[in-house]
This record gives C-alpha cells, sequence and structure tokens, in this order.
C-alpha cells in the first residue's frame, strides 16, 4: 500500500515533492497582491462586476477575492506536490473563516484579526513546542538549511518571538490607522520586514550550518 501524505513533509522525508522556490514565493505573496488590488480599485471591480458589488465596499470585495486566491494557491500547491504546505494552510483555513465572518456579517474587523490570529497561532506552536524539547522550524525551512539542534533552537526561538511581534503590530496597526492604510501595510510593509528578519539570521545560519558549502561561504 502507497503511504500517502496530505501536509508536507520535513526536508529528511525523500518522498516530499520540492516546489521552485520562485513559484512558492508567488503563490504566497499573490493572494496579498490580490488583496491590495481590490481593495484599492474595489469601486472599478464594483462597476465591471456587479455580483462583487452585491458585496459590500472595497474591503468585501477584497476579502472574498483574497478567500478565491488563497483557495487557487492552494489548489496550485496540491496539484505541484500532491500535499499542502501547513503554514500557508493554517493560514488559508484563518482566511476562509475570518473572511466568511467578515462577509457575513459585513464586519471589517474580522479581516482585520486575521493576522493577529495566524501570527499568535504561529509563535505559539513554535514557542510551546521549543518548550518540550520540539524545534519544529525545521519542517518549515529544513528543504532550505541543514542545521545542527542548537542552530534549530535558536532560530525556532527567534522566529516563535517574530510572529508575537508581527501579531502585536498588527494590532497596533489596524485599531489606530485607517483601512486602507492597514492594507498597504499589510502588503508591502510585512513582507519587506519579513525579508529583513529572516537575512539578519544569515550569521546564525551560517554558524550553525552543518552543511559545509554554506560554512565555506
Amino acid at each position: 500500500m502507497t503511504d500517502k501524505h496530505v501536509f508536507e513533509q520535513s526536508y529528511a522525508d525523500p518522498r516530499q515533492k520540492e516546489m521552485n522556490g520562485l513559484l512558492k514565493f508567488v503563490l504566497e505573496l499573490g493572494p496579498l497582491l490580490v488583496f491590495f488590488f481590490a481593495n484599492s480599485r474595489g469601486e472599478w471591480l464594483a462597476e465591471r462586476f456587479p455580483a462583487l458589488g452585491e458585496l459590500g465596499g472595497p474591503l468585501f470585495i477584497a476579502t472574498a477575492l483574497f478567500m478565491a486566491a488563497t483557495a487557487i494557491s492552494l489548489s496550485v500547491s496540491w496539484l505541484m506536490t500532491r500535499s499542502l504546505p501547513i503554514m500557508p494552510l493554517v493560514s488559508g483555513v484563518v482566511v476562509f473563516v475570518f473572511g466568511a465572518l467578515t462577509l457575513i456579517l459585513q464586519n471589517e474587523t474580522f479581516i482585520k484579526m486575521k493576522p493577529t490570529i495566524v501570527n499568535s497561532l504561529f509563535g505559539a506552536i513554535l514557542l510551546i513546542g521549543l518548550a518540550f524539547g520540539r524545534s519544529l522550524l525545521g519542517y518549515v525551512f529544513g528543504a532550505a538549511f541543514r542545521l545542527d539542534a542548537e542552530g534549530w533552537r535558536k532560530l525556532t526561538l527567534r522566529w516563535g518571538l517574530f510572529f508575537l511581534f508581527l501579531a502585536v503590530l498588527n494590532e497596533v496597526v489596524w485599531r489606530n490607522f485607517s483601512t486602507d492604510f492597514w492594507v498597504a501595510f499589510k502588503v508591502w510593509a510585512t513582507m519587506p520586514i519579513t525579508i529583513a528578519f529572516t537575512l539578519a539570521q544569515m550569521p546564525l545560519i551560517m554558524r550553525h550550518s552543518t552543511d559545509q558549502t554554506v560554512r565555506k561561504g
């Protein structure tokens, strides 16, 4: 009997199919760009697609299209690898739940709280796992890096705290600024902040890498 895995496996699993890095990045960023475009051009979309106008204002249209784009992204991941990446899947589930609440109740608060919930969840999972001696980050970055146990422990701690920082940051922004500012911040600030944080971890990764090629630079 063939052993099939629905979820993305650790890098150490030889059965795990790897996706092109650029395509993976596009699939993760794509739904956010759709969300930003739909929010900024909501009235234009409503004029050309009356069905979208029935959903409400620009943010509600953006929420619906964000949900659709997320579903497409996960579907492409499944078709390419026959598995679902855990972090985008968890994020997608929260998008569907909070997006549905946003549209049904016509309340923007739910979709604005989505990043808070997702980042808090990721941060809590990493830090709780670390408390029990499990460096769960290896399942996310294991395909890119080969680190010793101490390296994974330190990196997991840093990412756990960083996710909690993003959760707090989202709360500060959506509660104190306009919806348009929040959407722009979510797309154009959160991603660069995350990339900058990732690059800042390279010295740690190089110090604890078990890959001699990376150690030599």
